[in-house]
C-alpha cells in the first residue's frame, strides 16, 4: 500500500480544510489518462483505503489504484513556489 509521510498528511489536511468540514470527505488520489496522479476532493466510499491524520480523513485511495501505488510513498517537497506533494 501507499506510505504517507506525516508532512504529506499535514499538507493534505491543509488542502482539504477550506473545502469542507464533512467528516466523510477527503482528498482522493486519482490517475489521469497520461498515467499521472492527481487529487480531487471526494466522499469516502466503502472500498477506499482511508488515511487519517489527527482523527480526520485526509486521503482516499480507491481499490482500483491499490496496485499502482503499492510500495510508493507520498511525501512533500520544498520548491521555490512552496511545498508540494510528490510520489516516489
Amino acid at each position: 500500500m501507499l506510505t504517507v509521510t506525516e508532512g504529506a498528511k499535514e499538507l493534505l489536511k491543509d488542502i482539504l480544510a477550506p473545502h469542507t468540514d464533512d467528516p466523510d470527505f477527503g482528498v482522493r488520489l486519482t490517475l489521469k489518462p497520461q498515467r499521472q496522479f492527481g487529487l480531487v476532493t471526494g466522499r469516502k466510499s466503502p472500498r477506499d483505503h482511508v488515511v487519517e491524520h489527527e482523527g480526520s480523513i485526509v486521503l482516499l485511495v480507491g481499490q482500483e489504484l491499490s496496485d499502482d501505488v503499492d510500495g510508493l510513498t507520498l511525501d512533500t517537497e520544498q520548491t521555490p513556489d512552496g511545498t508540494r506533494l510528490v510520489i516516489y
